[in-house]
């Protein structure tokens, strides 16, 4: 597969990724800041904008709507916005290795954001949220249904499950200072979109030991890190074809995988919370460096060679 094709599929599963976890950061956020008049909204908004990367304004007060046309409609980095336009530009460039739907999808999304801006400012944001939700999962879907299981399938899924773990470890972080029993537990979990699956695991009790356990560790639910990070690792593994790719510098991705996924599989669950903060700025770090290192192996460009314009003696 050429490298941009590939690069584009990884970025593809990225960006599409950020939309859908930033959604539903913000959906559940919102939601918070409207119903409990205790939280204090300026504090709480740029908590949320500190978790996902983004600079708030110096020495303006923010609200619900500042926080929501920062997060979702400004056209910066690390925008709901931002990240499906840039989702749609890796998918229109990357046509030859997409099935119809998916481009599709995403161009009637990336066509539809406009308006639902405009409703979003009139009605509110929800609407908007459950749209970019919505979408993602039928981005998801199609993916799964339309696309062969071959090298472009696994940058995809590749992206995704990186962009997962990035985004499960900036909630978890946003939380690491709260009581075991604080309601802000809740949130992470349905922020997460695993509110009702740890409530079945672990019949109602909630604690934050277990909500970090079920976050991290969790071998079924699709977005613990844990999972996401194995799904990852398969991915590389089945990229790797050559033997060039078993040692050195080829194979830094998968170590970097292999070692992260191996400290949380053989992690006492009881030790969790001891030094979580480290724990996860270790994880964040490995998320960037398997970032990088994915770029170098598969997507670095070689430089064009100019032969000197030398007399060839024959």
């Amino acid at each position: 597969m050429l490298a941009r094709n590939a690069e584009s599929l990884y970025w593809i599963g990225r960006y599409v990724e950020r939309a859908d976890d930033t959604a539903r950061i913000l959906d559940v956020s919102v939601h918070q800041l409207l119903e409990d008049a205790s939280v204090d909204a300026d504090t709480a908004s740029r908590t949320l904008l500190h978790v996902l990367g983004i600079t708030p304004p110096d020495g303006t007060p923010l609200d619900v709507w500042g926080l929501t046309e920062l997060v979702a409609m400004s056209p910066e980095t690390g925008s709901i916005v931002s990240s499906i336009s840039s989702a749609r530009e890796n998918t229109r460039v990357a046509r030859e290795v997409v099935s119809s739907e998916l481009w599709q999808c995403i161009n009637a999304t990336w066509n539809a954001v406009p308006e639902r801006q405009r409703a979003a400012r009139r009605m509110g944001p929800h609407g908007f949220l459950t749209f970019v939700e919505d979408r993602a999962a039928m981005f998801a879907g199609l993916a799964d249904s339309t696309m062969s299981r071959d090298d472009g399938w696994r940058f995809l899924v590749l992206g995704r499950s990186i962009e997962r773990v990035d985004m499960i470890v900036r909630l978890l972080m946003s939380r690491v200072g709260d009581k075991p029993t604080s309601p802000g537990w809740v949130t992470v979990l349905r922020s997460a979109g695993a509110h009702d699956t740890y409530l079945r695991t672990y019949r109602g009790a909630l604690d934050a030991s277990r909500v970090v356990q079920f976050l991290l560790l969790d071998r079924l639910f699709p977005r613990s890190a844990f999972h996401a990070l194995l799904q990852a690792e398969t991915c590389l593994e089945e990229l790797d074809h050559g033997p060039s790719a078993r040692i050195g510098a080829g194979a830094e991705a998968s170590r970097l995988l292999g070692k992260a996924r191996s400290d949380l599989e053989f992690l006492r669950p009881a030790e969790l919370l001891d030094n979580l903060t480290g724990r996860l700025q270790a994880l964040q770090t490995t998320v960037r460096e398997v970032g990088e290192a994915v770029s170098r192996q598969y997507f670095h460009a070689v430089p064009w060679i100019e032969w000197n314009n030398a007399e060839v003696n024959l």
